[in-house]
């Protein structure tokens, strides 16, 4: 570097697990940007702010925002983008010469692997599984993009989901369900699943290094997957998550988490820095990434 690189980090907590900064900083290589990316680890909500001011005063350019402090950020930022607003998250800052503007590029990364489907999927049943901050982008996206003539969530706690997705179940956009049901094999519950076009995980389940890793969200033998269906794991670690495995083998289409993971970070490399992020070449190095992780 000939100069001073332009500064760019993930505010989280506990998040050295992150493949931010193998995306970005190999990004910033291949198109010879001056540029770095690192971790900003906080432990303590309560010094949020001060790290934003810091963001602020020592002219850091950007930062992704991750668990738990998506929605932290939120009233300590200058300005947010209809996305942000949309779902009261953050997961991308700007600073625009001191002012801070806070974006979600959650909703677009989600959205991009589909959009070649779109024709097939916007009008016609859909299901997610879980309610959290995945399950509320992924539900933007459609309600934007391919708004399906049903949208079921399925849920295990259905009081604290009823309260997060409130203003969509009273819009009549979705309706909720109980994981329960469809854990038992109960006919309803999966026949829900059987008449959706597109599935959609948006829990941590099957992700590597939990007690659940090698589970699907739809439980074996359900017999839920079939030829026409669009099968879409946010999970990326594994690429190939139970639930993918479960539905190809039945005939169905699949897009693997790290679609959107490279989705939402090419996003937020093109508010930053205004160019396309070289996705189709970090993609190998994430995947060899993945795979030496699963060895150790």
């Amino acid at each position: 570097m000939n100069g001073a690189p332009q500064i760019y980090g993930l505010i989280g907590r506990d998040v050295g697990y992150s493949l931010s900064p193998l995306i970005h900083n190999t990004a910033f290589d291949l198109l010879r940007l001056e540029a770095v990316y690192t971790i900003f680890s906080i432990a303590d909500p309560a010094q949020v702010p001060f790290a934003l001011g810091g963001v602020r005063s020592l002219g850091i350019s950007g930062c992704n925002v991750t668990i738990p402090y998506k929605e932290t950020v939120v009233p300590f930022l200058d300005e947010l983008s209809l996305d942000a607003r949309s779902i009261g998250a953050v997961n991308t800052i700007v600073n625009d010469e001191g002012k801070l503007v806070g974006h979600n590029t959650d909703i677009a990364g989600f959205a991009a692997p589909l959009m070649a489907r779109k024709a097939g999927i916007a009008g016609r049943p859909a299901v997610l599984f879980g309610s959290g901050g995945a399950a509320l982008a992924a539900i933007e996206a459609m309600k934007r993009d391919f708004p399906p003539s049903r949208l079921t969530v399925f849920v295990r706690d259905p009081e604290s989901a009823g309260a997060r997705l409130e203003r969509h179940i009273s819009e009549g956009f979705l309706e909720l369900a109980l994981q329960e049901e469809l854990d038992r094999g109960e006919r309803g519950a999966v026949e829900r699943c059987r008449e959706a076009t597109l599935l959609v995980n948006a829990t941590p389940k099957g992700t590597h290094g939990r007690t659940d890793a090698h589970e699907s969200i739809v439980p074996a033998g359900a017999r839920a997957f079939h030829e026409g269906q669009t099968v879409y794991d946010m999970v990326y670690n594994p690429a190939d998550t139970p639930l993918l495995i479960s539905a190809r083998e039945a005939g169905a289409s699949t897009i693997p988490g790290i679609a959107m993971l490279l989705a939402q970070a090419a996003r937020s490399f093109q508010l930053w820095t205004g160019l396309d992020m070289p996705t189709a070449e970090i993609e190998p190095v994430v995947l060899e990434e993945l795979q030496r992780r699963r060895q150790q």
